[in-house]
């Protein structure tokens, strides 16, 4: 590998870092109407088991086929879903770039995300791993895929919000 691939990897490996943490960001500070805007228009997102994953099995939690089934999704949350009040924190570690496929740069970095009650202690919410496709836009950096890939068999009852 060439001096100018190496420089040009870490480059998108910035980019993806820099997208990943603003994403969380977003969601951490309950800005999820910003949420769309972290993906392409014809984007995908979900929340799927692991097991499901290495089963190759199709049924997600939460599944999103377009930036535009992720805006109703924050309409649904903001003015039909009823929730106590809560604070989430995402960790996210071992961001890694897994290659290119056309124009779009693979990646994978592991999550853990903390919820706290405002009567409870903070508890873990989920623990899992992205998987993502991430592409260059005008607009910076986009996911043009998304899947947040947890680990246990159990989900939280409270399973309305993107991770």
């Amino acid at each position: 590998m060439g001096a100018t691939a190496v420089r040009d990897a870490a480059a998108i490996k910035t980019e993806a870092q820099d997208l990943i943490d603003a994403y969380v960001q977003c969601l951490d500070d309950d800005r999820i109407e910003e949420w769309p805007g972290f993906f392409t228009d014809n984007a995908v997102y979900k929340i799927v088991a692991r097991d499901n994953v290495e089963r190759d099995l199709p049924i997600a939690t939460m599944s999103c086929g377009s930036k535009g089934m992720m805006q109703d999704r924050v309409v649904a949350i903001r003015n039909a879903t009823m929730f106590s009040p809560r604070y989430l924190r995402h960790l996210v570690s071992n961001l890694r770039l897994l290659g290119q496929e056309g124009d779009a740069y693979l990646l994978q970095a592991n999550f853990a995300v903390f919820q706290t009650l405002l009567d409870e202690e903070s508890k873990v919410f989920m623990v899992g791993k992205y998987r993502g496709r991430l592409v260059l836009t005008d607009d910076g950096p986009k996911f043009q895929e998304l899947l947040a890939i947890y680990d246990s068999l159990q989900i939280p009852g409270l399973l309305v919000i993107p991770i």
